[in-house]
């Protein structure tokens, strides 16, 4: 006699299947959507503090320059000058950037720097046209509590006795202001910052000895003991050059496995490599009117003309990073015309100089010839 209640319970059984199988299929289509729209981390953006070479949330930074003049074999500083200031916003934007030209400080050659362990130059070779030594300067730092040097002696190098021996000419202070976060505060009050860490004393209370029962001689149960005992990690070589890494320990679980505990060691990642940081000084490019991708020739005052004024203008000049003019003073020509001499030279654009693979900054000069055939 034919039953029919197998086949019900077959079908019955097949639907399930077919809907945990659904469930399961959905279940993973919905975490492949959410891994997929998961934001990916962003890579750091370099801003313009940090490619000038400055650590932490600096707000300002103002640079001086004192020279060191010999009096009675003591060496003296003068007075100081500005050489250049500079702002940035909380996001490390470079929102102002003014720079002085000092008197005398232009070089004339090819300038080969090298550099410390901290990326900042320790020293400048400067170098003829032909390669042949011109001269060579060193440079020391002093530092604040953030990493950003605070003060740099200039030696030259000279030949006395014999001997070649560096003696200091300038040094060049920067006076720094910090934006204020929680790394900052604690440097600015490392006392307060010890007194809020600093460890409470710790209460023992002593009780009275309670009497113990001799020692058994059990093996048995000293096996038994043993026996619960996590298991130790294999021994350490002592060879006597082992660097300290974080380690974590495996330890068996009561999973049934028969593997020994290990222990993974974690690589510490290699450091980063350390770039060379901006050079202080411009670089000296001789005249730039070569140079320029845009050089607008400047207006002819019409009372110069009148006068029948004509001659060369000179303006010295300073160019950033990227190839912009951020200082222009005229030092020779006719005094009418060299206040359109500097309107034209400020507007003039330069590609970016590129020294040991980074941008710098180049003093130079741009020359304006003015004639009545113009």
């Amino acid at each position: 006699m034919f039953n029919p209640i197998p086949s019900a319970k077959s079908a019955l059984i097949a639907l399930i299947m077919l809907a945990s199988t659904s469930v399961v299929s959905a279940q993973s289509n919905l975490t492949a959507k959410t891994n997929g729209i998961q934001p990916q981390p962003a890579a750091p953006v370099e801003s313009d503090r940090m490619r000038d070479g400055l650590a932490g949330p600096v707000r300002r930074v103002r640079t001086e320059v004192s020279k060191l003049s010999n009096a009675n074999g003591q060496a003296r500083e003068d007075r100081r000058v500005v050489l250049e200031t500079a702002a940035y916003d909380i996001k490390g934007i470079k929102t102002e950037n003014q720079y002085f030209p000092v008197a005398g400080s232009t070089l004339t050659g090819k300038e080969v720097y090298k550099y410390d362990e901290r990326g900042n130059i320790s020293e400048m070779t400067l170098l003829n046209g032909d390669g042949t030594l011109l001269g060579k300067e060193i440079y020391k730092y002093d530092y604040d509590s953030v990493g950003n040097w605070t003060r740099m002696t200039t030696s030259v190098a000279v030949v006395e006795g014999g001997k070649v021996t560096f003696e200091p000419t300038e040094v060049t202070y920067r006076a720094i202001t910090y934006y204020l976060d929680e790394n900052v505060l604690k440097m600015a009050q490392p006392g307060a910052a010890a007194v809020a860490e600093a460890p409470k004393p710790v209460q023992v209370e002593t009780k009275a000895p309670v009497p113990t029962a001799p020692p058994r001689n059990n093996k048995v149960e000293n096996k038994a003991v043993a026996s619960k005992v996590s298991p130790s990690l294999p021994p350490v070589k002592a060879d006597g050059n082992v660097n300290a890494v974080s380690a974590n320990v495996l330890s068996t679980s009561n999973t049934g496995s028969s593997s020994n505990p290990g222990v993974v060691i974690d690589t510490p990642p290699p450091p980063p490599a350390r770039t060379p940081k901006p050079i202080l000084k411009p670089v000296s490019g001789g005249v730039l009117n070569g140079q320029a991708v845009f050089l607008p020739a400047p207006a002819y005052p019409e009372t110069a003309k009148r006068m029948r004024t004509i001659g060369v203008v000179t303006v010295e000049v300073v160019v950033d990073e990227t190839g912009k003019v951020i200082s222009a003073q005229a030092s020779s020509g006719p005094a009418i015309l060299r206040d359109v001499s500097v309107l034209a030279a400020t507007k003039a654009r330069f590609s970016p100089t590129m020294l040991s693979g980074q941008p710098v900054k180049v003093t130079g000069l741009i020359n304006y010839k003015f004639s009545l055939s113009q």
